[in-house]
């Protein structure tokens, strides 16, 4: 299922990423309970990756704050995954998440993204309502 995102949404998602990561961005893409869209991808990368079998997996974001919920850790921030050629970063705000891909970079970067991501987010998901 692809859903056609407001492309004012998707440039202010495009920019917190791009601004935070730089050249080191792979792909942006953003998901619902019931939709996906990849709403950029890097000119030097291919689109073969299965964006309905992504959303699947990063879907179970949505119930990951609540279960972490008042643990010594603090509050659920985002989800990195190490893969062999990059990175994947998923940050979600209320019913609306984002996957993003990038090489490699420092943790205190993908802490940044995180920060960024959250408030476009939480925007557009107070818009949906």
């Amino acid at each position: 299922m692809t859903d056609t995102t407001d492309p004012t949404f998707a440039d202010r998602l495009t920019s917190a990423c791009r601004t935070v990561i730089g050249d080191e961005l792979r792909s942006v893409a953003y998901f619902t309970d019931d939709a996906v869209e990849q709403v950029y991808l890097r000119s030097d990368l291919d689109r073969t990756a299965d964006l309905l079998g992504f959303a699947e997996i990063e879907r179970t974001g949505f119930e990951t704050g609540e279960k972490y919920r008042g643990t010594e850790l603090g509050e659920y921030r985002a989800t990195v995954r190490m893969f062999e050629h990059g990175y994947l970063v998923r940050v979600v705000a209320g019913g609306v998440g984002a996957w993003v891909t990038t090489d490699g970079m420092s943790m205190e970067r993908f802490e940044e993204l995180a920060a960024a991501l959250k408030p476009v987010l939480r925007e557009y998901d107070h818009d949906r309502e």
